[in-house]
């Protein structure tokens, strides 16, 4: 199918060269896969935008297009016997121009690399994320090696300098495009970047400067976590590579189900039995905490549900300052099993008065 150039890059035919480049990086710049990750058509209208711009920047590839269009570009021949199958790019790399104008190097690692986070979990029990305690994790991860001390060799004197990039991992050139000249930086491939080489590499670790092992880890609980939490253990993670940070560590908490009491933040619950005569009468009743028993005034005529709170009874607050309350539900007994004399002081309570006697069978 015959192809509009100009179409793709949205000029005229009578543009000038200048015209088209400066519509050439307007484009570039829209759809370039890295900048439009979430567009998953950028990557071949990026194609089309660089397909168009080696040809009308070109002034002979200019010349045959216009002739024959798009068809005589495809290798099928031409004037003067000029072969364009391998035209893609042109005489340039269109993308390393676009990395020279907006700031290069993008999607590329330079140098070594931060350490992996890792992420693993804890379990507590309610007691235990209350008062905060201290939990050891072991974990199997790249650990830096202890015998090259993560260089990757075990001298320092057997690391090199990088002859290409002098150490500085990346290797900078200036080369003619359609806009001008432009300098652009790569990644060093004599070193990968890394702006050394070794001559004697660890036999531990293979030069690499870290390997796989085993290791374990204290992790400090605060009071007054809950379950859903995430702890952040700076530097724990995996090892970088040679000369990098290392990751971090995030442990997720998980507190269990208590027998008795109920989380609600930083708030707990229980519900406390009460017999029907103490609900009436009023009295006292034992109530337990996460510190120890604590006793708590029923007033007479207490109704089922109540709710009282015994204050900074609950779960200590993350930041420190305070700590929330204990709900206490009244849950009132109701007895199941009544004597005949239980029965009619219940009866006489009721009416306000004694319950007739039974005449006999003569009376």
């Amino acid at each position: 199918m015959t192809k509009d150039y100009y179409e793709t890059l949205g000029v005229a035919k009578d543009s000038s060269i200048d015209d088209i480049k400066r519509a050439y990086k307007k484009l570039a710049k829209k759809y370039h896969p890295d900048l439009n990750k979430s567009d998953p058509s950028a990557e071949q209208k990026f194609k089309e935008v660089n397909e168009a711009a080696s040809v009308l920047t070109n002034e002979k590839k200019k010349e045959q297009y216009d002739r024959y269009g798009s068809a005589g570009m495809d290798g099928a021949g031409g004037p003067e016997g000029y072969d364009f199958s391998g035209f893609q790019g042109g005489a340039y790399d269109f993308g390393d121009v676009f990395d020279s104008f907006f700031g290069g190097g993008m999607g590329r690692r330079r140098g070594p690399r931060r350490g992996n986070d890792l992420m693993t979990d804890v379990t507590l029990t309610l007691e235990e994320a209350a008062s905060g305690t201290t939990r050891q994790v072991n974990l199997k991860k790249l650990n830096v090696c202890a015998d090259c001390k993560g260089r990757g060799s075990k001298h320092p004197d057997d690391i090199d300098v990088c002859s290409n990039c002098q150490g500085a991992g990346v290797v900078r050139s200036v080369k003619r495009t359609p806009f001008g000249m432009f300098q652009s930086q790569t990644p060093c491939r004599k070193c990968a970047g890394a702006g050394s080489s070794l001559r004697n590499p660890c036999s531990s670790c293979d030069g690499e400067g870290r390997l796989v092992s085993s290791q374990k880890i204290e992790v400090r609980i605060p009071a007054g976590v809950d379950s859903g939490m995430r702890l952040r253990v700076a530097g724990e993670g995996e090892a970088g590579e040679k000369g990098a940070p290392p990751g971090d560590l995030f442990v997720e908490v998980s507190v269990r189900d208590h027998d008795y009491f109920t989380r609600d933040g930083s708030d707990l619950r229980i519900d406390v039995p009460v017999s029907f005569v103490t609900a009436a009468l009023g009295g006292e009743v034992e109530v337990p905490t996460l510190d120890g028993k604590s006793t708590i005034k029923i007033p007479a005529g207490t109704q089922p549900e109540t709710v009282m709170a015994i204050r900074g009874k609950g779960m200590p607050s993350l930041n420190g300052y305070g700590r929330g309350d204990m709900h206490v539900v009244v849950k009132v007994e109701v007895p199941t099993k009544l004597s005949k004399k239980q029965a009619d002081l219940l009866r006489e309570f009721e009416t306000g008065s004694p319950p007739p006697k039974k005449k006999g069978w003569f009376g």
